[in-house]
């Protein structure tokens, strides 16, 4: 997954930041706020208009990561819709959630000293970070 580390270090330094609703504004992807109910986010493309659904009713933290998430569909995945791919197809859809994860945790972790900022209990917690991805990434 070092493609992903490279392309997320790529958009850091072109656009001055690692704020995923920043970084995808400064991309052009237009970032709604919204009641999803118990949806955290989605990324959807519409012609050639790209979105990011957000809950409204997220903290901060996690609105955070579900963002950073959604930015890697945006960015890794753009014409994927795996909404639609998990309803309607057998198309597994783990190593595109996976890898729109690793994106997120490149974005708003790796340039952090890890150590110091971020435990991986906080990460977990705080973040709402699934366990089996903290395994991959540190």
């Amino acid at each position: 997954m070092e493609y992903i580390e490279k392309k997320v270090k790529s958009l850091i330094i072109k656009h001055n930041t690692t704020d995923p609703i920043k970084l995808a504004e400064s991309l052009g992807i237009v970032v709604v706020h919204e009641d999803l109910g118990n949806t955290l986010g989605f990324y959807s493309k519409h012609f050639r208009f790209k979105f990011i659904h957000l809950n409204e009713k997220l903290g901060k933290e996690k609105l955070e990561f579900v963002c950073a998430h959604e930015l890697g569909h945006a960015v890794l995945h753009p014409d994927s819709n795996t909404p639609f791919l998990k309803k309607n197809t057998l198309f597994s859809t783990d190593k595109i959630e996976m890898e729109a994860n690793i994106f997120a945790m490149n974005l708003l972790f790796k340039e952090k000293d890890l150590n110091s900022q971020l435990t991986i209990e906080l990460a977990l917690n705080k973040y709402g970070i699934p366990q089996k991805l903290l395994s991959k990434f540190f």
